[in-house]
């Protein structure tokens, strides 16, 4: 095909055109399929497995791709045209139900009919053409888009939006805004002096100030330097860099029965503020007083951690006590996963935090924020595109859909049924599942190695159910929000499964 800068006027209406007809008629068939293959998203029945996973096909492109990039972290290729809904299909035919969803990332699943008909719409044609520079040329219905879609889901209390192009640069923003309030509020009315501008370029104070970000141990913001600073999941997001030395508070490491182990859990999460606490108090000593503070409602790359409402509430309360600003990683937790479109709701607390950051299920990265957090000057929270409106095309029937069909009460409701089948699994194979904890379909359980771990994972996936790892031996499922009860229920049958196999060898 040639490239579109060689195609003359008639030539690339001609283009445009075809390809409009071909979405139209995807589109139109999609349409005309019965309610029950709607709802269902076309999906197949079930898994059908024809080679090993990685078969001959993907073998054969991560040799190839090898020679260009390094493909150590590549697991298979897919096949996304023939992917649908809760079923991945990988280039050597194989089937699987997936219980990953591209690391939490697809709300409707694959090739959904909402999803294809708002691509198939010629009046989107030109916002996914035309890619804005949207801090300097947004749209005209950019405004109309932010009230249809983030706005209209905003977490209570939250009425300022940024959109963003990932989940790691709405965190690092995210970051910038707290920063620069933190400065503001020191200031007072004060404008920046001149030595504080010139000092700023050159990386030095009192332009650059030496203010620091608290972070908890076991949690993942993300891969640039500043949201790295605050990740501490795995040594290979952070070997080599030189990333701020920030203050790193303990994350609690809760017993499970949770019921069984009422009075340590208290007992930890207590030493666990008051650890957040002195670090406050140290870095304050040391001339590097915390500006912000940054925790994941469940610690997800980190191995699914969770902590009650009780220490989220006590962190807030020592945040509007020292004047730290809270922070609030939805990235991966926020987008109805939970139960709750947002995880923090689940928490009851006083006020809404000062930011939240989404990206993944939401399509779009961002963060809501205060007002208190608004930058005064123009370029201060800025990069070229700060998002994609034509991800809030696709977000708002992302929206539309989980209104319509109820499906924060589904993720509820199918949540329950994940856990309790773990529960059952765990108690049934106590030496192979342990901790067995959910929140929504944000549900975990831990193996007693990462060998065993990896070796489940390995054999679900030759039964076809692909699922992922998190932690050191975490299993994390995070499926789409049109995975339904029997879908759990497979997941459920094919890890018993793979359990009873293991058990008997």
């Amino acid at each position: 095909m040639a490239h579109i800068s060689h195609l003359g006027k008639g030539r690339l209406a001609q283009y445009v055109k075809e390809g409009l007809k071909r979405c139209q008629s995807i589109s139109a068939a999609v349409a005309e399929k019965p309610q029950r293959d709607q709802d269902h998203n076309e999906e197949p029945a079930g898994p059908r497995m024809v080679t090993e996973v990685p078969g001959p096909r993907t073998r054969e492109l991560v040799k190839e791709i090898g020679n260009y990039q390094n493909s150590d972290a590549i697991h298979f290729f897919v096949d996304y045209d023939r992917s649908k809904g809760n079923y991945i299909v990988d280039v050597d035919g194989n089937t699987m139900l997936d219980v990953f969803t591209q690391i939490a990332s697809l709300p409707l699943g694959y090739n959904h009919p909402k999803i294809v008909q708002a691509m198939s719409d010629p009046q989107n044609l030109s916002t996914f053409i035309n890619r804005p520079a949207l801090g300097s040329y947004p749209p005209a219905d950019f405004v109309d888009r932010l009230l249809k879609t983030l706005l209209s889901v905003a977490p209570p209390g939250l009425h300022q939006v940024q959109t963003m192009g990932c989940g790691t640069c709405s965190i690092e923003s995210g970051q910038k805004a707290i920063f620069m309030a933190y400065q503001r509020r020191k200031r007072g009315d004060r404008l920046p002096t001149e030595d504080e501008m010139t000092t700023s370029l050159l990386n030095q104070e009192p332009g650059s100030p030496k203010l620091s970000f608290l972070s908890f141990t076991n949690g993942f913001h993300g891969r640039c330097m500043g949201a790295l600073g605050m990740s501490h999941a795995k040594w290979f997001h952070k070997l080599d860099f030189p990333v701020p030395d920030w203050p790193i508070a303990p994350f609690p490491q809760l017993k499970y029965p949770l019921e069984e182990h009422v009075r340590e859990n208290e007992q930890e999460e207590s030493r666990c503020l008051e650890q957040v606490r002195d670090l406050i108090e140290k870095y304050s000593q040391r001339g590097e007083p915390v500006a912000g503070m940054c925790v994941e409602p469940v610690q997800s790359e980190g191995g699914d951690n969770h902590a009650s409402p009780a220490f989220f509430q006590g962190l807030q309360d020592i945040c509007k006590e020292t004047g730290i600003y809270l922070m609030i990683d939805e990235v991966q937790t926020g987008g109805a996963a939970s139960g709750k479109f947002w995880a923090h709701e689940h928490f009851n607390l006083k006020s809404s935090p000062d930011v939240v950051t989404f990206s993944k299920k939401m399509l779009s990265g961002g963060f809501y924020f205060t007002d208190e957090l608004r930058p005064t000057e123009g370029y201060r929270i800025y990069n070229t595109w700060i998002g994609d409106p034509s991800k809030l095309i696709l977000l708002e029937q992302v929206i539309s859909e989980v209104k319509n069909k109820q499906l924060v009460a589904t993720a509820a409701e199918v949540g329950q049924v994940l856990l309790k089948g773990l529960k059952d699994l765990q108690q049934k194979y106590p030496g192979l599942l342990q901790k067995a904890r959910g929140l929504g379909t944000l549900c975990a359980v831990d193996m007693p190695t990462v060998a065993i771990r990896d070796q489940i994972i390995t054999k679900m996936r030759s039964k076809g159910v692909h699922t992922g790892g998190s932690g050191v031996k975490t299993l994390r499922l995070r499926p789409s929000l049109i995975f339904k009860k029997h879908h759990a229920e497979m997941f459920l049958e094919t890890l018993g499964s793979v359990l009873k196999d293991m058990e008997q060898k």
